[in-house]
Parts: C-alpha cells; structure tokens; sequence
C-alpha cells in the first residue's frame, strides 16, 4: 500500500504537466460560488424553483466529479498515444495497484469536494450521514467514466469525441425529475441516476440507505468490469 500512495502522489504532481488541464482546478470554485451565492437568492425570488432546488445540488455534485473524469481521461489517452503505457506495463506494480494509484488521489480529492460542497451550502439541511454517502459514492464516477473511455479509444480525438458522449450519460438521469413518479427509475439503467436519486431523498430528509446502496453495487460492478477491459487494452 505504502507504494501505491508514493506512486500515487507522483502521478498527481505529473498530471498537471499538462498547462490546459490546470484550468480545470477552477471548476470547482466556480460552482461552490453558485451554489452559495447565486443559488439561494434565485430561490428566494423565483418561489416555482423550489421544488427542483434538489436539482442544483445535483449538477453541483455531479460536476464536481467531471474536473478529474476529464483529467484523467486524457492523461490516460496521451500515455497511450506515446505508448508510455507499454513501459507501465512492466513496473514492478501489477497493473491492478497501477489503476489504484492512478485512482486514489482524484477519487478521495472528489469526495472531499463534495463534502465540503454540501457541509457548506445553504439552500437545504442535509444530514451528515447522508453527505457521506453521497460524496463517497458519486465519486466513483471518476474512475468509471475514465476506465470506460480508456477501454474504447485510441487517440485524442477519439477521445474527445466519447468524452462528450459520456457526459451526455452522466447527466441522462436528470430528466427522471421531470417524468411522472412511475416513470422515474425506468432511468436506473444510468449509474448517475442513483446518485441523483439519493440526492432528491436528502434534501427531503429521507433515508439514502437503500439508494446509495444500489448506487455502490452498481458502481463497483461497472468498475470491475471497465478495469477488465482497460487492463486488457491500455498496456498493449
């Protein structure tokens, strides 16, 4: 483990050689802007926004995790492009703790983003309980959609291409707040959508438990398999 995090901390320092991909650190302080000082006068004059108030902290929340989906994705991309993939290949770390510690930083980064995000915001009471959960698992977004990315292209502009493809699945789930209550988990077919849900039932003091739960089965599922296949892919 001790090794990992070295490696770790060493990739992190290196995915930013990239001078564009540093813009994306001020995402983050963007939307904590909004949420805290845009989002609650807006609430307070337009009463019909009260019902979706859910629905900013879902695009928070979710766009939170995009920053490092982005990175990650295309620093991967890249190290297969110049083929420094094939020399990771050979390290001595098995190619499993090699996407851990690729992972590990971003992933934890993200979760205390989230939760400093919705400790701090002001349009709603959220219990802490369910502030953890959801930080932790929408989260795992990052590793998933990078992995997944990863497994299916070949080149940058492949990338760029799937990337946005991805980001429309992301946010797919979105639409369940606009459909009738019967209609709304036929969107669980999207991982996101359970992150959603679990934020909606926070808002209004309901229990995540079974939500979060889904969502963490789903996530660890889908990151089983795209590691599979990334692995199967990323160092040939």
């Amino acid at each position: 483990m001790k090794k990992i995090f070295k490696l770790a901390f060493t990739d992190f320092k290196l995915i930013f050689r990239d001078p564009s991909l540093k813009s994306f650190l001020v995402l983050p302080v963007i939307m904590f802007a909004l949420i805290i000082w845009a989002v609650p006068p807006l609430l307070e004059k337009y009463a019909f926004l009260v019902p979706y108030l859910s629905l900013f902290l879902v695009v928070a929340v979710i766009e939170n995790t995009q920053m490092f989906c982005f990175i990650n994705t295309m620093v991967l991309i890249d190290e297969k492009e110049s083929e420094v993939a094939k020399v990771y290949g050979i390290v001595p770390l098995s190619k499993l703790e090699y996407i851990v510690s690729r992972f590990i930083i971003p992933y934890l980064f993200t979760v205390v983003l989230n939760l400093i995000l919705l400790f701090i915001q002001n349009i709603c009471e959220l219990s802490s309980v369910s502030i953890l959960l959801i930080s932790f698992l929408a989260a795992l977004v990052v590793p998933v959609y990078a992995l997944a990315v990863n497994s299916v292209v070949q080149n940058r502009m492949q990338g760029m291409v799937y990337v946005k493809a991805f980001n429309m699945l992301v946010l797919i789930p979105i639409a369940a707040f606009f459909v009738p209550e019967k209609f709304v988990h036929l969107f669980g077919i999207f991982p996101t959508h359970w992150v959603f849900q679990a934020i909606d039932k926070a808002t209004q003091n309901l229990p995540v438990g079974l939500f979060s739960a889904i969502g963490f089965v789903f996530f660890l599922v889908l990151l089983w398999l795209v590691t599979r296949i990334f692995i199967r892919k990323h160092f040939v």
